[in-house]
């Protein structure tokens, strides 16, 4: 669905470009934080002279203080609502700062409690009731994401360069180190066999099967656990890549995806993460939700089934050699 043509005054488009101190609000989830890349990149190049901040959640911050396109981070712990002493010093300092414009790239309920709590009139651009640059693209929450966040910048007045194809690339560390520790040759199959606790129903259960086929191929299989994956890799039969012992961190997982050959993975963050590292691979998609909302049907090849666990390993093994090759090689 196309957003509706831009009725915002352009006085009101001005004013926004002159804004000196933005905010830019991002909690999550992790791929959300990855497409949303293109978008931090039109805001950054608009605002040339701004301040930028980003408000985001513990566990993204690290990713924001290295992102080029921010100059501060601020932490939202999103305590719940009944937490009142915390809401209250989050209200004190989102006031304290005098954000010139804000610009809600979450877009929840919870955010445009945020928007209330700003010392009004603001500019916010957003789906908040009441907002000065409201986002009109029809139908919000069934728009693909990226479509979505390119809509909300260009009714806002920002120009969308680089909004649907976001280029996390600056997230890559050199995993040379690592590969070679484990001994692991450039081409390798990266398996993303995890996903967020909340959403088992993302889960494809025959990564086993299918790291035993691509073995048997002669092709190098290799896995990165996180913190909550480690006994699911270890039933692999894959290299699970670690540091020095350690889970590997989201940079190293965007390193790794850049060196590998292919990727297969569910609809889970680090799939994201690689398929916009430039990474070649096939995402495994069930019912929960359609591929195309996230977008991940731009960048890797997607195989979309009713019934993941009905999914047979045979059927993946055979579109990855397909696409790979015998012995692994890059295209």
């Amino acid at each position: 669905m196309s957003p509706r043509p831009n009725m915002t005054d352009p006085a009101m488009h001005e004013s926004a470009r002159a804004a000196r101190k933005v905010l830019v609000i991002k909690l999550g989830a992790f791929g959300d934080v990855v497409l949303a890349e293109g978008a931090l990149h039109d805001i950054r190049l608009h605002h040339s002279k701004a301040t930028i901040t980003a408000l985001t959640t513990p566990g993204y911050a690290a990713i924001f203080e290295r992102c080029p396109h921010v100059d501060v981070v601020e932490i939202d712990r999103r305590k719940p609502r009944w937490q009142l002493p915390y809401l209250l010093e989050l209200r004190r300092r989102l006031r304290a700062s005098d954000y010139d414009l804000v610009y809600d790239l979450q877009n929840s309920s919870r955010t445009a409690m945020y928007f209330r709590w700003m010392r009004q009139p603001i500019l916010w651009s957003g789906t908040a009731p009441g907002c000065s640059l409201p986002c009109r693209t029809d139908r919000f929450k069934t728009v693909p994401v990226l479509d979505r966040l390119a809509g909300q910048l260009a009714d806002a007045g920002i120009a969308t360069t680089h909004c649907q194809q976001p280029d996390p690339g600056w997230m890559a560390d050199d995993v040379s180190g690592i590969l070679e520790a484990h001994g692991v040759s450039d081409g390798f199959v990266f398996l993303i066999p995890g996903a967020s606790a909340r959403h088992p129903q993302k889960r494809w259960p025959h990564y086993a099967r299918l790291a035993e086929l691509l073995i048997e191929q002669g092709h190098q299989v290799v896995t990165a656990p996180g913190p909550d994956e480690i006994d699911l890799c270890r039933s692999l039969p894959a290299i699970a890549l670690t540091a020095r012992g350690d889970c590997l961190s989201l940079f190293q997982i965007a390193g790794l995806a850049t060196r590998a050959g292919f990727v297969v993975g569910n609809d889970t963050g680090p799939t994201h993460l690689a398929a916009h590292c430039g990474a070649r691979g096939l995402a495994l998609y069930g019912p929960h939700t359609a591929a195309y909302l996230t977008c991940m049907d731009r960048r890797l090849e997607v195989m979309e089934v009713p019934d993941l666990p009905l999914l047979d390993a045979g059927r993946v093994f055979e579109t990855v050699v397909a696409r790979l090759g015998p012995q692994g090689a890059r295209a």
